[in-house]
């Protein structure tokens, strides 16, 4: 089994102020930094951090090969990752305030600009039993997920950035849907009744995470941890990098859900995104130290 992650690749511009600006308001950055973001190449790490090595489907602009060369040696397979001359890489400006609390603005670039039969060909080999992972963060999401499908392979999305169009598009080829609380409500309200997928993979904060089996009915919870948070940017993808790579390698839910909480409650304790993504070793010492 193997999973394929078409996802956005993102380098992240990090400013530290004492608070978010208000309207109107000029603050001067406490410090600034550059480091690997984007949901998907978020997830991407988590899966390798995880122990499995991801294939990764994306774009950068051509300027940025040292993107994709922190990809690899972070254990990613990058050899589906095209480089576009004629597109800005995709980034973010990120605003973190002294409660880690965040602002942040993307531009897509080339995460919108993804060939879509390049990206199909490079998907071709995917078969019955992987994993594709999707945001809602490029291009190509329909079709991608259309061809996982086919083939026999699961498929997780993320609903994330959140737009009811997009997830009505996606929904009758995704096999496990995930959201944060706020996403839910908003496509429980929009979508009132049954969902076309097999599960629901909701994180809930400081309340914890669901895992809901829709075929079975059965709901699954893990408590969240307590943490001092530092930098809450790349929890959510890594809680879904992780229970993706723990069930695929066999686990069940609520060894992955346990995992997952606990690589997320670790990652955002340090600074950054992708590249605070805790690895296993990492993370089961940190479930070591929890109470029994």
């Amino acid at each position: 089994m193997a999973i394929w992650n078409l996802g956005s690749i993102n380098a992240d511009h990090v400013y530290r102020l004492q608070h978010l600006p208000q309207p109107g308001e000029t603050l001067a950055a406490d410090s600034y930094a550059v480091g690997l973001g984007g949901k998907g190449g978020n997830q991407s790490i988590a899966v390798a951090q995880a122990g499995t090595t991801p294939r990764h489907l994306g774009a950068v602009g051509s300027g940025d090969r040292w993107i994709v060369e922190r990809l690899q040696a972070l254990g990613i397979d990058c050899s589906a990752i095209q480089m576009l001359p004629d597109e800005a890489t995709g980034h973010a400006l990120i605003l973190l305030d002294t409660e880690a609390e965040n602002s942040i603005i993307i531009h897509p670039g080339a995460n919108r600009a993804i060939g879509i039969q390049a990206m199909l060909s490079a998907l071709s080999t995917i078969g019955a039993g992987d994993t594709l992972l999707i945001q809602n963060e490029t291009n190509g999401q329909v079709e991608a997920a259309r061809a996982a499908r086919q083939a026999g392979a699961r498929v997780i999305y993320s609903a994330a950035p959140f737009q009811i169009d997009a997830v009505r598009q996606i929904l009758p080829h995704v096999s496990v849907l995930a959201m944060n609380e706020g996403e839910a409500r908003e496509l429980f309200e929009a979508m009132p009744g049954d969902l076309p997928v097999e599960g629901l993979l909701i994180t809930r904060g400081a309340a914890g995470a669901e895992y809901r089996d829709l075929i079975t009915g059965r709901s699954h919870h893990h408590p969240a941890f307590k943490v001092q948070p530092v930098d809450t940017t790349g929890a959510g993808d890594t809680f879904a990098g992780y229970f993706a790579a723990c069930t695929d390698r066999g686990n069940d839910i609520d060894t992955a859900l346990r995992l997952a909480s606990a690589a997320a409650a670790l990652q955002v304790t340090r600074q950054g995104a992708g590249e605070a993504i805790p690895g296993m070793q990492d993370t089961l010492a940190f479930l070591d130290r929890q109470p029994a």
